[in-house]
């Protein structure tokens, strides 16, 4: 800490020296000193006369942008606040003079050559020069107040991105925990139905289940997989719908090898699979079909999840919908959407359009045209 506290200063005393030398060098210069017939030897006094002049000034400007950081929260009480810092001109005045008098002394022009110090002298440095060193006080406490503002905006600004990227993992991690629960209950709801119809079909589904499960709990935290992850946990998933279904259900697989690696949200496909199973297959006697397909064009990835509609035609969202539309919001800000179409065919569509976000290349799984009868 004390280390921290030490760089940090000799840093401000670098940046105040640098930005003082170089500003009395330029009004040296300005002001005719260097002699074109004596260019070097006029040239080194400048630049003493800079290092002199800077470093006095230097010595003021860190204590003052201090002061300021320490004492800004009085500035509630204004018109105390603004008088503290008008009496410190007084000081600022007598000590900067003190300085320079100490640095240069006196110079006479008629002779030519350097006084004695006095007391005197000290006076007529003040005299003459209390409204310039006013004035360098004053632009010195207006450039700490602008200096302390932007600091403070900008560690809000960054205080407030912190807290907002918090919450919305927090939020994000609450959707999953929401979702989990919610796929599992309608999971096991389905191997109910079996336990007294088919009891050796139950256990096997059970087995597969605990797999399944296994799966989701050895994923990591991360918002986005691969597809080719993504399409294996939905495999899974269907796999499991296909040993409650039967030979009623039917799947296919578009996807094409050059997406296989692209970034997808952690089981986002898993309601939409969901919900193409329950108001399809689930409600036809005769049977049904889902179809996973995806593409990718201009930038974007579209993932579309198609399914006979059996029964009444659905209306609204369920829970794993809503989740979705949640989790694409905060995950891309409105760069990401979810659109569910039901023709007159009595076909439904979920159409999951997302940013085409590469990872690494996935290997070649059986996915592509492959028809699970």
């Amino acid at each position: 800490m004390k280390w921290h506290y030490l760089r940090g200063t000799a840093r401000a005393y670098l940046m105040s020296i640098t930005f003082w030398f170089g500003l009395a060098f330029l009004m040296g210069w300005q002001n005719g000193v260097v002699n074109r017939q004596h260019f070097w030897s006029s040239f080194v006094d400048l630049l003493g006369m800079a290092g002199l002049r800077g470093f006095g000034l230097a010595l003021w400007a860190p204590p003052i942008f201090y002061l300021v950081g320490k004492y800004l929260n009085l500035s509630k009480n204004r018109w105390t606040y603004v008088l503290l810092f008008v009496l410190g001109a007084v000081p600022f005045v007598l000590m900067h003079s003190g300085i320079q008098w100490v640095l240069n002394p006196p110079y006479d022009d008629v002779q030519q050559k350097y006084l004695g110090r006095s007391f005197h002298s000290y006076l007529e440095n003040i005299r003459t020069g209390f409204a310039d060193q006013s004035f360098i006080y004053i632009a010195m406490v207006v450039a700490a107040h602008a200096y302390e503002y932007f600091k403070r905006l900008r560690r809000e600004e960054r205080e407030k991105y912190e807290y907002q990227q918090a919450l919305i993992a927090s939020e994000l991690q609450a959707l999953k925990m929401q979702l989990r629960p919610h796929f599992l209950f309608n999971t096991l709801n389905g191997i109910a139905t079996l336990v007294d119809a088919d009891s050796k079909k139950a256990r096997a589904m059970i087995v597969k289940l605990s797999d399944l499960l296994r799966t989701a709990l050895d994923r990591d935290g991360a918002d986005l997989v691969s597809l080719q992850d993504e399409l294996k946990f939905v495999k899974e998933y269907l796999d499991l719908e296909k040993m409650r279904f039967g030979s009623r259900l039917k799947i296919e697989w578009l996807i094409p090898p050059t997406t296989r690696g692209l970034l997808v949200p952690q089981m986002i496909l898993q309601p939409l699979v969901e919900n193409a199973i329950r108001h399809g297959v689930s409600s036809a006697r005769e049977g049904g079909w889902v179809e996973v397909a995806a593409t990718q064009k201009d930038g974007t990835l579209e993932i579309q999840v198609r399914n006979s509609v059996g029964g009444k035609m659905p209306s609204g969202t369920g829970v794993g919908l809503r989740n979705t539309e949640t989790r694409l919001k905060y995950l891309y800000s409105g760069d990401a959407s979810l659109h569910l179409t039901v023709s007159e065919d009595r076909i439904a569509t979920a159409s999951l359009i997302l940013p085409a976000l590469s990872a690494q290349p996935a290997s070649l799984g059986k996915f592509h045209g492959q028809t699970v009868a």
